[in-house]
């Protein structure tokens, strides 16, 4: 397994990024982290099913529908839909999958490993971009 704190690197330097389970609910994390990449200058897109806009940028529906090839997802999903969500990012031609805390099992990081993505896992996206400016 890749050193995570290099792949964390790598991540950070893509520009990239979708997050699967984005949220109009400011209270969320699915919100503060879409919100968050976007103030750090990363072009970020969201997926979700129940919405088709928030903050009048587009939502899409799945991962398949994303208009460009993304450098990395982040997961903000429960488990059982981040499993069918990598199946989704495999074919998009992702790299990089970032867990949240909360979103993956030993079947999920399973999985992700048997699709050969670059994962990370235990860490927040939003703690570590709000330390780090």
């Amino acid at each position: 397994m890749e050193d995570m704190v290099k792949i964390k690197e790598e991540m950070l330097n893509k520009k990239i990024w979708v997050v699967a389970g984005v949220t109009a609910n400011k209270d969320k994390f699915g919100y503060k982290i879409w919100k968050t990449l976007k103030e750090h200058n990363y072009e970020t897109y969201g997926v979700n099913p129940n919405y088709d806009d928030i903050e009048g940028d587009k939502i899409y529906h799945s991962v398949k529908e994303l208009p460009i090839k993304v450098d990395v997802l982040d997961m903000v999903v429960p488990p059982r839909i981040a499993i069918n969500t990598l199946d989704e990012a495999k074919e998009a031609g992702i790299e990089y999958i970032w867990f949240q805390p909360g979103t993956y099992n030993d079947e999920v990081l399973a999985k992700a490993k048997e699709l050969d993505f670059k994962i990370l896992y235990d860490d927040c996206v939003y703690a570590t971009l709000r330390k780090s400016h």
